[in-house]
């Protein structure tokens, strides 16, 4: 009877996964573009023509704080999303709600599946482990242009990762702003596997120069088990495969993954994500930093990545063994 209890348990989660995954999956945009089109072939063409004519008029509004809104934020259906790995969202430091933060948000993984859930929902309890803070999970901003999904991103308070979007998040929305950049991006998705623990950081510092630019305090963040989600497959450096997906990401923005996960990859492996929040790093309002300062941080930050991850690393749920790649 415990087994089928269990198995019970089991069918109904993953069904109800199946519905939130659906949300989430990269073939949403594909499936908003194709409903669109179709409808403009249809007796309904005049809802998508009007809806195109609003889209026009509303076009900056991804950049301008987007309209988030708790309701969507606490939606119970972002519980199940959690529960499902189960995703946990762990707190190392107090931040003052009286200053602006970037957090800088590894691996990237397939999805990105601990950063949006300890984010962009209150699943994890953001909100009452942060208190004064509200976090925004910048995104590819290629996303905000696929219609119909750009009103379901906002919504769920997640703004592009442009320099107008950064810009007004970080001074035109007050204080109490946890601007979440996944710094690898898609680079870093193509070295996502299970095992490896590797971020692409070396050369990526522009979210250094935006930190300085506007006063706000660096804090590492790294989500342990990320790369456990998906089976990927990984193109030697000078294979074609490779050169192709390096070509699809300099044309479109981001990296075609060719992965497996459960069921036929509609579903990653149910493995725990535990995000870990670092310490926050000072940094000076500084409008036009030199070369030389952005590299100071950018150096301290990286160290203080590294700290995070060995601290944090044999709790959860890695050994002493495991080393941290930074490329």
């Amino acid at each position: 009877m415990g087994a089928k209890l269990s198995l019970l348990r089991y069918f109904l989660d993953t069904q109800h996964m199946d519905l939130t995954w659906l949300d989430y999956h990269p073939s949403a945009g594909v499936a908003c573009i194709i409903l669109m089109v179709y409808l403009m072939f249809t007796s309904l063409w005049p809802l998508p023509t009007l809806y195109f004519i609003w889209l026009v008029n509303d076009w900056k509004t991804p950049e301008r704080g987007g309209r988030g809104t708790t309701f969507v934020r606490k939606w119970k259906v972002w519980e199940q999303f959690r529960e499902y790995f189960p995703v946990k969202l762990v707190k190392t430091a107090d931040l003052n709600p009286n200053k602006n933060y970037i957090f800088g948000s590894h691996p990237h993984g397939i999805m990105c599946v601990g950063a949006f859930a300890c984010f962009s929902t209150e699943s994890c309890g953001f909100a009452e482990m942060f208190p004064g803070l509200k976090s925004t999970l910048v995104i590819l901003a290629g996303l905000f242009k696929i219609p119909l999904l750009r009103e379901y991103l906002m919504c769920a308070g997640l703004c592009p990762v442009s320099k107008p979007s950064l810009v007004h998040l970080l001074s035109k929305s007050g204080k109490g702003n946890a601007v979440v950049i996944v710094v690898g991006g898609a680079a870093e998705s193509l070295a996502s596997s299970p095992g490896i623990n590797r971020v692409v950081m070396k050369q990526r510092k522009g979210f250094v120069r935006t930190a300085l630019e506007h006063g706000a305090d660096l804090v590492p963040v790294y989500s342990f088990g990320e790369n456990e989600l998906f089976q990927q497959v990984i193109f030697s450096e000078d294979s074609l495969g490779r050169r192709l997906q390096g070509l699809f990401k300099s044309i479109m923005g981001f990296a075609p993954c060719l992965f497996v996960g459960e069921r036929v990859a509609l579903l990653p492996y149910r493995k725990p994500v535990i995000t870990v929040v670092g310490s926050p790093i000072s940094v000076p309002k500084c409008v036009t930093p030199t070369e030389k300062q952005v590299d100071h941080y950018h150096g301290l930050y990286m160290e203080a990545l590294s700290k995070l991850f060995h601290e944090h690393k044999v709790s959860c749920g890695l050994s002493e063994s495991h080393k941290l790649e930074i490329i």
